[in-house]
Order: structure tokens, then sequence, then C-alpha cells
């Protein structure tokens, strides 16, 4: 088991190692970075020459953008970065582990109370469609599922806000809180429900657009079991519906779930970008996409590790809980 165990996390530090050189060569690499897009309105005005910008990108490090001026940045980087020092943000002003600590927690409870009704919601639909295979319910909610998966994001985000927050007016539209309230230090309790309902909206969409493919992996991986010969032995001896389809068919679906499970663990603190920003909710996926369209390399280089250290973990997380759901399989 410890020998297999090292194995693997051998090889998730070459893939992390892999994985930021690949990433930091992009982002080197994309056509306008942070002194660009800052500077580009004083340059097209003659408040600053081509000489001023130049200066300020050897400031920032971002001036030679030849193969070996990126491999050495690179090697500064990584340096830094196993010390647990992914720079300090351009756009923020803060150390990149400091914004990612203070603005991930929105986004963790937003994306975990969502995972978890996805959970609820998804698994026993898939399992109830699967033993009532083309029946009614089965078409019906498959039908729904599909259209759930098959939305966009921002689309189906709209389309609430127009219903609930414009056309009914019973949940705010954007934002965290209310601008127009004014609570005491003390409301504790009316701030909390007042972010409640900001959240209602950004938790219904990412529910409704996770549930349909949970869905529809359970009821893939249920009619797969379903028709094995052990099952069939089963209901011959005689045991309830219920014990066959829960305890003997759920248990061998749960393999391929926990995979699917695992691999959630990115978004669970990774936070939803197109939602957040649709929203204007400040979690990471928000901070993310502010600090990736103006060319903050330091805090893309420290999201993007943060999300790939995530699927790493939830990878080898996967493995391990193979053994718990099935006892064929073993560490060696």
């Amino acid at each position: 088991m410890w020998k297999y165990l090292l194995k693997r996390i051998s090889l998730a530090l070459l893939i992390l190692v892999g994985v930021s050189a690949l990433i930091y060569l992009l982002v080197m690499l994309m056509p306008a970075d942070y002194i660009d897009n800052q500077t580009s309105a004083a340059l097209q005005s003659g408040a600053m020459t081509k000489d001023d910008v130049l200066r300020l990108k050897e400031l920032y490090g971002l001036a030679d953008k030849s193969f070996f001026g990126i491999t050495k940045s690179y090697g500064k980087w990584l340096g830094s970065s196993l010390s647990g020092d992914f720079g300090f943000s351009f756009v923020y002003g803060k150390p990149v582990t400091q914004v990612l600590t203070s603005y991930m927690w929105i986004s963790f409870l937003i994306a975990l109370i969502a995972f978890v009704l996805q959970m609820i919601i998804g698994i026993p639909m898939g399992i109830k469609a699967a033993v009532n295979q083309y029946g009614a319910y089965d078409y019906t909610v498959s039908i729904f599922a599909m259209i759930g998966t098959a939305l966009p994001s921002f689309f189906l985000a709209a389309l609430l806000m127009n219903v609930f927050a414009i056309q009914l007016n019973i949940l705010p539209l954007q934002g965290l809180t209310t601008a127009t309230k004014i609570f005491a230090e003390t409301a504790h309790l009316q701030i909390f429900f007042d972010k409640l309902l900001h959240l209602i909206l950004p938790i219904t969409v990412l529910t409704l657009l996770g549930v349909g493919g949970l869905m529809k992996l359970t009821r893939t991986n249920m009619l797969e079991v379903l028709n094995s010969d052990y099952i069939r032995t089963a209901r011959a001896k005689g045991l309830s519906e219920h014990v066959v389809t829960y305890k003997h068919a759920f248990r061998n679906t749960m393999i391929p779930l926990v995979t699917t499970l695992s691999g959630m663990l990115p978004s669970l603190f990774g936070g939803a970008m197109i939602t957040e920003t649709v929203f204007a909710i400040p979690g990471i996926g928000y901070m993310a996409l502010r600090a990736t369209q103006q060319g903050d390399i330091p805090f893309i280089m420290g999201y993007n590790m943060f999300l790939a250290i995530l699927t790493v973990l939830g990878t080898l997380i996967s493995d391990f809980m193979y053994m718990v759901v099935d006892p064929r399989v073993k560490l060696s």
C-alpha cells in the first residue's frame, strides 16, 4: 500500500510540474499582458512612450518573452512557489495566496450546497429512471435532464433573473448583499438571511446544470448492473426489489460515481466563473476572470495551480475510495 501511495504521489508531482510549465508558457505568450492593458490608453494619448512601457515591463518581469527569458522567469516562479509563495497579484495588489484564501470560501459554500443538492436529487432520480426503464417517468426525467445539461449557464442564469428578480421581484438580482439596505453591526441574523436570498439563484443555476449529468450517469450504470446475472439470481431467491436495487445493484453503481464525484473537488473550491460573473458574486471564479482579462500572470498561475493540485488530489482520493465501494480492489 505504501509503495503504491509513494508511486502515485511521485507521479502527481511530475504532472503538476508539467502542468505548471505548460500554463506558464501559454500565459507568457498571451497577445497582451498586464502592462499592455494598463498603458494602452496612455500610450495612444501620448502620456507615455514605448520606452516607459518597456521599463515597466522590465520592472514586472514581462520584458523578455524569448524562450530563454520565459524559461528563466519560470525557474524563479517555480522556486518561490515550492516555498508557498505564488507571487504578488498585479490586479489586486496582494499576495496571490491571500487573495485565494479570501475569496474561495464563498465559492466553496455555493458549490458545496449545489453539489449536495445534485446528489440528493440526481442519484435517486437516476435509480428510479433505471428501475422504470422506458416508462413515462424515465422519458420525462431524461428529457428534463438533457435540457438542463444543454442549457448554457449564462442563459439559464439570465432566464431565472428575469423571472424571479425582475418579473416577480421576489429574489435579489445580483451581488452578495443589498446595497440599498443599511444593517446595524449587531444585526447578524438579518445580514445572514440577506446573503442567503442572494445565493438562491446562483445555487439553483449550478444545481440545475449539474443534476442532469449526474442523473444520466446513475441511470446508465444502474441499467448495466440491473442486467447482470447476479441481480437475476438475487431476484430468483425471493429478495425484495428494494433490497435488490439499493443493496446489490446500487453498490456496484457507486464505482463510476466515485470517480465522477471525486473529480468534482476542483469545482468546489475553483468557483463557477460564468455564474459568479453573471450574478456579480465576489467568489474566486469571478476574481480569476478579472485577473485573466487583465493579464495578471501571478494570479493566473496561482489559481490554475490551485485547481491542478485539487484535480490530482481528487484523483488520488478516488483511487482509495475504490477500496471502500469495491472489495475486489486491493492496493499492492
